[in-house]
């Protein structure tokens, strides 16, 4: 199913004329050179990882800005550019397909201490909930708090906390996910969070950055506790050129849940729709020849988990709980635009399925490092291809 390493002059100018330090310049260098010699052996992620930093657009900058790292499977080639150049790395009939999920403002400061991270809807009407330290703009983990039956809310809302969420709970380890039952005053609930909620936000020195932050310039159904943020640093511009050009778009929505940030937890199940459309774009392009490229973890998972193992996609809904791995591999994904996660990180595993190999994921982080690029939600991008 993946296609060839080859790369198009357009994507080879883009690369030379990207703004590369001469620290990028080296670990280029170095990377390419380990690649054409025996396989490298896997290693762990450098340390330390890489930084977070605020918005770009905070920081008078178009998203699109954000530095991109490209690396084939193929050859074990990589490329720094920028996100604003990714269309010269795509050719017309490729498929993308992005997470039209938007962000909720789903953490609710209860007091100076005390503030719940509203994760997940269940189909009983029953929520997951974390509940958390709360830590200037952010939270910090709260692993031994023992909550109340009942919790007040702001706004006039109660929480009526049933057990611990079954799903994410392991005997041996400290309850973090709670199940939950939120009654409301008379409004909808996008409407409460709206006037009573705030991002979701880890870390005590975060900044209080508003929701609009966290939303995609695909984002258009209210669901996901946080952002798929793979899909950032794209803009109404490039969506634009990559259109022109005979790029596909094809959505999927997958509602995410609340992070595995301090417990190295593997990935629980989210809600998830795959249209027949979508599925149809995915398969035309497989049978004329053309790539797949996922943006995000979850935009993989979603797709990956209506494949048949010969690689047809069929249309779906409702809830998955697939970890995709190395040894699953995947099925119907060909390439990956992803952030960068840090190393302990679950999602490290679903890159890793689609990188082919841990020593390109190592050998991208070390020129990620070295470049200077940001991690976490709102920092730089990583495209892997065949």
């Amino acid at each position: 199913m993946f296609g060839g390493g080859s790369v198009s002059p357009a994507a080879s100018a883009a690369a030379a004329d990207a703004s590369i330090s001469p620290a990028a310049s080296a670990a280029v260098a170095s990377a390419s050179a380990s690649a054409s010699g025996p396989p490298a052996r896997p290693s762990s992620l450098p340390t330390p990882g890489l930084a977070p930093r605020p918005p770009l657009e905070l920081t008078g900058r178009r998203r699109d800005e954000a530095h991109l790292l490209v690396a084939w499977r193929t050859d074990g080639r990589l490329a720094v550019t920028s996100m604003a150049q990714l269309d010269a790395f795509l050719e017309p009939g490729d498929v993308v397909v992005v997470n039209t999920s938007a962000t909720r403002p789903a953490a609710l400061v209860v007091d100076d201490e005390l503030v719940i991270h509203l994760s997940t809807r269940l189909d009983d009407g029953t929520w997951v909930i974390e509940f958390r330290h709360l830590c200037g703009a952010g939270s910090t983990a709260w692993l031994d708090f023992w909550p109340r039956r009942w919790v007040s809310l702001p706004g006039g809302a109660r929480l009526r906390v049933i057990e611990p969420y079954a799903p994410a709970h392991q005997s041996d380890r400290p309850v973090r996910l709670w199940r939950a039952r939120l009654d409301l005053p008379d409004v909808s609930l996008d409407e409460y969070l709206a006037e009573q909620g705030r991002p979701i936000r880890y870390g005590c020195e975060v900044g209080d950055w508003p929701i609009d932050a966290y939303q995609t310039v695909f984002a258009v159904e209210p669901g996901s506790a946080e952002m798929p943020s793979a899909a950032r640093g794209f803009t109404a511009e490039l969506v634009t050129r990559l259109v022109s050009k005979g790029v596909v778009i094809a959505p999927i929505v997958l509602h995410t849940g609340v992070a595995s940030q301090e417990a190295g937890e593997k990935p629980y199940p989210e809600q998830f729709r795959v249209s027949e459309s979508t599925a149809n774009a995915v398969n035309h392009a497989h049978a004329t020849g053309h790539r797949v490229i996922a943006v995000g973890t979850t935009a993989t998972r979603a797709l990956e988990s209506v494949v048949t193992p010969d690689g047809l996609v069929h249309p779906g809904e409702g809830w998955t709980g697939l970890v995709i791995t190395p040894s699953r591999g995947v099925h119907a994904v060909d390439g990956l635009l992803t952030g960068w996660h840090d190393p302990e990180a679950s999602h490290l595993l679903l890159v890793e399925a689609v990188a082919g190999r841990r020593s390109l994921l190592d050998e991208s982080y070390t020129v990620a490092v070295e470049a200077g690029f940001a991690g976490h939600e709102f920092g730089d991008f990583h495209l892997i291809l065949p």
